[in-house]
This record gives structure tokens, sequence and C-alpha cells, in this order.
């Protein structure tokens, strides 16, 4: 069955954008960025992709699941297909149709399609964001890839959605961490069943 992976980045302090939804102040570049070029190319937003010259295909993910505040980031910046290279989903209770053609929208039950999801063929399944959707889809999380920069924000969108609404603790083991140079870590958890 293929895993679905919460793969995010986020400050020490567990925010992963500021209340406005701006991720700004995440620095880019760095050996750590390098890192994620070379192995997790599929992650990058195509117009990176095709900045960066990086056209390896992916050996992670080949979907990607995102709440409508995390792709309408990428409408703000110039896309509302972000990730053409991937199989594209947004989940949204309001959008009235899928904003491209290229991603399928998902209105109800997101927890009921990312099982379906798993159980087809096929590599892993990204969870790009945010906080709200990985609350909601929590049960069927299997992996948590983080990129945690050294930056406290004080306050912003959580990790995880309004924590004090986790049903219960929910346990991870770590499978590797890795610090750069630049100051972000790397940490790789597996969910303990």
């Amino acid at each position: 069955m293929r895993k679905l992976t919460y793969y995010v980045a986020s400050t020490i302090d567990g925010f992963i954008a500021t209340e406005e939804g701006s991720v700004d102040f995440f620095p880019v570049g760095g050996d750590h960025g390098s890192a994620i070029a070379a192995h997790y190319p599929e992650t990058l937003p195509t117009k990176v992709r095709e900045a960066l010259g990086v056209d390896k295909p992916g050996t992670t993910f080949d979907t990607v699941v995102m709440g409508r505040k995390t792709h309408d980031f990428g409408v703000r910046t110039g896309t509302s297909s972000p990730y053409a290279h991937l199989r594209q989903f947004v989940v949204s209770g309001s959008l009235p149709e899928s904003p491209d053609p290229d991603v399928e929208l998902i209105s109800a039950d997101p927890l009921g399609r990312v099982r379906e999801l798993k159980r087809e063929k096929g590599l892993g399944i990204w969870l790009c964001g945010g906080g709200e959707l990985a609350q909601a889809l929590l049960p069927e999380i299997d992996q948590v890839f983080l990129k945690l920069y050294p930056v406290l924000l004080g306050k912003g969108r959580p990790l995880f959605g309004d924590s004090a609404r986790l049903p219960e603790p929910t346990r991870f083991r770590v499978l590797t961490s890795r610090v750069f140079e630049d100051g972000v870590a790397f940490l790789k958890y597996s969910r303990i069943r």
C-alpha cells in the first residue's frame, strides 16, 4: 500500500506559514536546498524545476494532496497547477470547481479519498499542506518528513492546525535525521501503529 507522507517546512516553534499564509521567512538555497533538489526533486514546484534545469523524475512521490490555502499560495505566485509533473489534488469545501484542468478537486470526505489513493498502485502520496488538512488526514499519515528551519515565528499557521483538536497522542519514531551547515534539519519520522 502507498504511504501518505506529510513533507513540510516548519519553524522550530511549529509553524508552517504566517497567519496570512506567507512563507517568505524560510531561507532558500543553502546546502539543504541542493539536498532537496537531489533527493526530492518532485517536491519542487514545476516552475522552480524548470528554472533550475531539474528534469529527473522523483522516486518518492507521484501524487500531491494540498489544502486550498496551500494551493492559493501557488495561485498568488502565478500558477493554478503548481506541481504539473505530479498527479495533483486540492482539498476544499468552498471551491465550486477545480481551479485547473490538471488539478482534481476533493470537495468532500478527504480522508476517504486519501484511503482510496493509498490503495492504488504507484509511488508515495505527498501531503504538501496545510496544517488543518494534516490534522484531518492524521489517521492516514504514515510518515512526517520535517524540514525544520532555525526560525522562531511566534504565531502563524500551526503544523497540525489547532492542536487542541487532536484526538489523542499519535506516536512516531525517528527514521533519519540530518543537520545541514545552513542550520536546517531534516527529520524523517515513521508512525508507530
